[in-house]
C-alpha cells in the first residue's frame, strides 16, 4: 500500500518506519528530522532495531496515496486537513489524541475518514532516529461505528507490516475510552512531571482515575455506554503497560511546547457543561495546564 504519514514526530515516525518495512511510505514532517531521513534514512530503536529509507518532505500539499495516516497534534488538525485536501487519497486514518479530529478531517476531505487509537510508545531521540519505548496495538474503524471495507483493507495493511492491529465496529465508544485514558494519564503526568507508572499508586493515582471516571459520566450523557469502573481500570492498565513511558503531554511540557489539553481535558469540560455534568478534576487539570502554557509557551 502507498501511504503518507502526515506528522512525522515521535508516533508518526514510528508508525511510518514500521509501515515502511512492507509498504511505500512518505513522511511529512519538519527539519532537521526530514533532512536527516532524506540523507541517511530513518533509524528505529528501542523495542525494534532496524533502518528504513522512506520518502520524506516538509511540504504536505499535492500528495497522493491510497492512505494518509494523520499523527499531528490535535491543534494542528485543521492545518493538516487543508494541506491534505490539495492531494488525492483513497482513505484517511487519524491516530491522534483528543476528540473531534475525524470531524475536522471529514470537513475538508472527499474520502472515507477512519478513526483509530495507538498505544505504541515513541520518542524522537535525534533527527532521523525514533525510539519505540513500548509495543502496543492499533485499533481502527469507521468513525461513526459499524463495519467498513475500507477499514478492513487498512487493518490488513497494518498487520502485514507487523502491527498488532484490530478493526473494530465500535469506534465511538473506543474513542471515549481513549479520552478517559488520556484525560487521566496525560494531564496528570505532565503536571506531576512523572512517568506513567507513578499513577499506579501514591498521590497521583486518585487524580488520574477520577479524571477518567468523570469522562465516563460525560460519555454516558453523550449516549456512549462507558461505565466509571471500566474507565478507571483502563487508566490503571495503560499506566501499568507503559510504566516507563513519558506521556506525550509530559514530553510537551518538558520541551516547553503547547500541549493537547484543549482536545482532551478542555474538550471534556465543554461537553460536560453542555450536558450539565460536574467534572471538577478535569476543570482543575485544564486550568493548571493552561496556566503553565501561558507562562512557558510563546504561542498558544
Amino acid at each position: 500500500m502507498n501511504v503518507v504519514v502526515f506528522g512525522a514526530g515521535s508516533l508518526g515516525s514510528l508508525v511510518g518506519g514500521l509501515l515502511a518495512r512492507e509498504h511505500s511510505v512518505t513522511l511529512v514532517g519538519r527539519n532537521p528530522h526530514v533532512e536527516e531521513i532524506r540523507n541517511s534514512g530513518l533509524r528505529v530503536s528501542g523495542e525494534f532495531d532496524f533502518e528504513v529509507t522512506p520518502e520524506a518532505t516538509i511540504d504536505g500539499t499535492g500528495l497522493a496515496a491510497e492512505l494518509a495516516v494523520v499523527t499531528v497534534k490535535a491543534f494542528d488538525t485543521e492545518s493538516a486537513a487543508r494541506d491534505l485536501s490539495t492531494g488525492n487519497f483513497d482513505a484517511v486514518l487519524s491516530l491522534q489524541n483528543g476528540m473531534g479530529n475525524e470531524e475536522i478531517l471529514a470537513d475538508y476531505l472527499d474520502c472515507p475518514v477512519l478513526a483509530g487509537t495507538a498505544t505504541y510508545g515513541a520518542v524522537c531521540l535525534d533527527p532521523g532516529t525514533v525510539e519505540c519505548t513500548g509495543e502496543g496495538r492499533i485499533v481502527l474503524g469507521a468513525r461513526e461505528g459499524g463495519d467498513s471495507e475500507t477499514a478492513d483493507r487498512v487493518g490488513t495493511a497494518f498487520r502485514t507490516a507487523g502491527f498488532d492491529a484490530t478493526v473494530a465496529a465500535d469506534m465511538p465508544r473506543r474513542l471515549w475510552k481513549k479520552l478517559a485514558v488520556n484525560a487521566g494519564i496525560n494531564a496528570t503526568t505532565a503536571l506531576g512531571r512523572v512517568e506513567n507508572g507513578a499513577l499506579l499508586d501514591g498521590p497521583a493515582h486518585e487524580v488520574a482515575v477520577e479524571a477518567a471516571r468523570e469522562t465516563a459520566r460525560v460519555a454516558r450523557a453523550e449516549g456512549i455506554e462507558l461505565d466509571e469502573k471500566t474507565a478507571a481500570e483502563a487508566v490503571e492498565r495503560v499506566a501499568e503497560e507503559t510504566a516507563a513511558n513519558t506521556s506525550s503531554m509530559h514530553q510537551d511540557v518538558l520541551a516547553g511546547r503547547r500541549t493537547e489539553v484543549g482536545a482532551i481535558n478542555q474538550y471534556l469540560c465543554a461537553r460536560a457543561e453542555a450536558n450539565d455534568v460536574a467534572v471538577p478534576t478535569n476543570q482543575t487539570l485544564t486550568r493548571l495546564l493552561r496556566a503553565w502554557e501561558r507562562e512557558n509557551v510563546s504561542e498558544n
